[in-house]
């Protein structure tokens, strides 16, 4: 009876240690992942060549950096994760190409140039013509962002941290610091 009750007791040691693990470990990882970083496979084509360059046969999967964005603070050619302005279920992943105050040349957009409202940035793929962005949707309310992409994280050879970098051809017409402070 005694190495009943013995293995008994192993058993429900094992099962109450187990059960704090995993009732610590959830919801760390939970917040984790909500706050500070997760991961994503990106799809379609808009951010070619810099995501997907492959076309259909890969989708490459990214670092996203929820910490970074915590306060809004995003800068020119940071590559950002959203929540679609039309469609809330959505997350879309486009480059920032213009900040609150800037006036950027639109390519399609209903008005040739837009100067980019208080709390907004102006977003696009880098893949014209192939990419749903500020070009239809007009000026995104930074309340939408989710997350800045980082790194791609596969696959393996496509391992490498993003850069921010915005095309010279898509700088704005006029930021913000240049109307405050004249133009150079």
């Amino acid at each position: 009876m005694s190495g009943m009750a013995q293995s008994q007791g192993w058993v429900t040691r094992y099962f109450k240690a187990f059960c704090k693990g995993f009732f610590v470990a959830v919801p760390v990882a939970v917040t984790f992942l909500d706050r500070v970083a997760c991961v994503a496979r990106v799809e379609g084509a808009s951010m070619q060549p810099s995501l997907n360059p492959g076309g259909s046969q890969s989708s490459d999967v990214v670092l996203l950096n929820h910490w970074k964005v915590r306060k809004f603070e995003v800068q020119r050619g940071d590559i950002v994760s959203l929540v679609s302005p039309k469609n809330p279920e959505q997350k879309i992943i486009k480059r920032v190409i213009a900040l609150e105050g800037d006036i950027v040349k639109t390519i399609g957009h209903k008005n040739r140039y837009v100067k980019v409202p208080r709390g907004h940035i102006w977003v696009e793929g880098d893949h014209h013509g192939h990419s749903f962005d500020s070009n239809s949707f007009g000026p995104v309310s930074l309340g939408l962002l989710h997350a800045h992409a980082t790194h791609i994280l596969w696959p393996p050879e496509r391992w490498q941290k993003l850069e921010s970098v915005l095309p010279p051809e898509r700088l704005p017409v006029q930021s913000e610091k240049e109307s405050l402070h004249g133009s150079p």
